[in-house]
């Protein structure tokens, strides 16, 4: 089985750490911006509505 040749610095865990939780706060905020633009109606984001789906 492979195994890492060096142990990787904190600095660098610290750094992907970082970059990961980033990701995620900005996944975030665009499904809450996205939810809110839904609720006061001024999406432009088109989605089925229960009509929609009932036809299909």
């Amino acid at each position: 089985m492979a195994v890492p040749k060096k142990k990787t610095s904190k600095s660098k865990r610290d750094k992907r750490r970082a970059t990961w939780r980033h990701k995620a706060v900005v996944e975030a905020q665009k499904a809450l911006s996205l939810g809110k633009s839904i609720l006061t109606g001024r999406s432009t984001f088109v989605y089925p509505t229960a009509e929609e789906e009932e036809e299909s």
